[in-house]
């Protein structure tokens, strides 16, 4: 027996009801308990493998509560799935999307654990979702099995055959499988040629299906975006999380947008989580051409937002410009609230070197400081060492390294309540 077919033989016994009962003895994963619960399960005569099985499952599930939720305790896990598992209250986002444009069965090609499928189906889609590993399809097999309308078959994303009207779902491999860090978390690949489904898969897929959606690294292009199509960036609480590009009835609008979402209490929506759409506007303003003309305040837009090259949203919403060419900070008069950007007020500006900004903050007391950076090459370590702040009593600070008209500035800014 090959090493993938035991992996494979191992998640199934986990799937079955002694496996599950077994994952539901073991106490909270802690890795100073391991070599004792392991002792303990030998004493009960647990097979050396299936034991050690069951607790990389244990593990797993603990890494993932702060990424799945509570659902991650009923999950069967491998490492790569869950570094690509989609969250829920997102999965959640891309099941609306397939229901409002009238979808009905969706192809979750090459599901992992099934963490879309599990959206699909919770909304009331049909689904069938194929897995090449016999191991993770195992996996997503247990994962889907509360749901008698979806289905996880054990194939190759081009062996689906759609009917008139499906959907696709793709989430491409985005790691490079078993080369794992010191974390255990697998090497990541940002081209489109090292997809897997290939890009070229997806676009056949695009081809052949009423509506597809494919979830890609927050680093997608937008000038690789194909005509016709929708790219989404996404953000919760702060991190961007994917790209995803739609085609066909899936599209709202062609071109780009990005998607904040805020958790917030249950009320607030699916999920407990507000979301809020950002479009590009036709009438952006142009960045500053003086750093004289630098306002009181200045705005941070959202992750999302700067992935999706969207800051002129922010510049004309505000009547304001951003500092300098593809910096995503931007000058305002008055601090507009908006849930998509943080603000600063502005209490001076300073050249991009230690000495003037040391001499500031050291005349004001500040010898603690949170150092943003970004349109500049400077070593935000470096620069605060240079600093030479003697740690005491004092104030704290923020400092933003960047450009404003195209000079390389140090701001010293504070930052506003939401």
């Amino acid at each position: 027996m090959t090493s993938t077919e035991r992996a494979a033989e191992l998640m199934a016994a986990l799937a079955s009801p002694s496996g599950l009962a077994l994952l539901r003895r073991l106490p909270v994963y802690d890795e100073a308990t391991v070599l004792s619960v392991t002792a303990r399960l030998r004493d009960e005569g647990v097979d050396p493998d299936l034991a050690s099985a069951a607790l990389t499952q244990s593990r797993l599930r603990s890494r993932a509560r702060g990424r799945l939720g509570p659902v991650a305790d009923r999950l069967l896990l491998t490492a790569d799935g869950l570094e690509q598992a989609t969250r829920p209250a997102v999965a959640a986002r891309h099941a609306e999307r397939f229901l409002a444009c009238g979808v009905e069965h969706v192809w979750d090609l090459g599901s992992g654990v099934g963490m879309d499928s599990l959206a699909f189906a919770e909304a009331g889609l049909v689904v069938t979702a194929l897995e090449r590993s016999a191991e993770v399809a195992v996996a997503a097999t247990a994962n889907l099995a509360p749901y008698p309308h979806a289905r996880v078959v054990t194939a190759e994303v081009d062996s689906f055959d759609p009917a008139p009207g499906d959907g696709a779902w793709l989430d491409p491999a985005r790691r490079t499988p078993g080369v794992a860090d010191a974390r255990g978390r697998t090497r990541r690949v940002w081209r489109l040629s090292d997809l897997s489904p290939s890009w070229e898969q997806v676009l056949a897929v695009a081809a052949r299906t009423a509506a597809t959606g494919a979830k890609l690294s927050p680093g997608f292009r937008a000038e690789d975006l194909p005509d016709g199509a929708e790219a989404e960036w996404v953000s919760l609480d702060g991190g961007v999380v994917e790209c995803v590009v739609w085609w066909g009835r899936a599209v709202r609008q062609p071109g780009i947008s990005a998607l904040v979402g805020t958790s917030e209490a249950a009320e607030a929506g699916a999920g407990g989580t507000r979301w809020h759409v950002v479009e590009p506007v036709s009438d952006a303003p142009e960045p500053l051409q003086s750093a004289d003309a630098l306002g009181p305040f200045v705005g941070e837009p959202d992750r999302a937002v700067l992935a999706a090259g969207l800051t002129g949203t922010l510049s004309a919403l505000v009547n304001g410009q951003e500092l300098d060419h593809h910096v995503g900070y931007v000058s305002a008069p008055a601090p507009t609230p908006v849930p998509w950007a943080r603000w600063y007020a502005v209490e001076e500006s300073l050249p991009l070197h230690p000495r003037p900004v040391r001499a500031w903050l050291r005349e004001r007391a500040i010898d603690q400081v949170t150092i943003k950076k970004r349109g500049v090459s400077t070593d935000p370590e470096r620069f605060r060492s240079e600093l030479r702040l003697r740690r005491g009593q004092g104030q704290e600070g923020t400092l933003i390294l960047t450009r404003v008209a195209g000079t390389p500035t140090a701001l010293v800014v504070r930052p506003l309540a939401p």
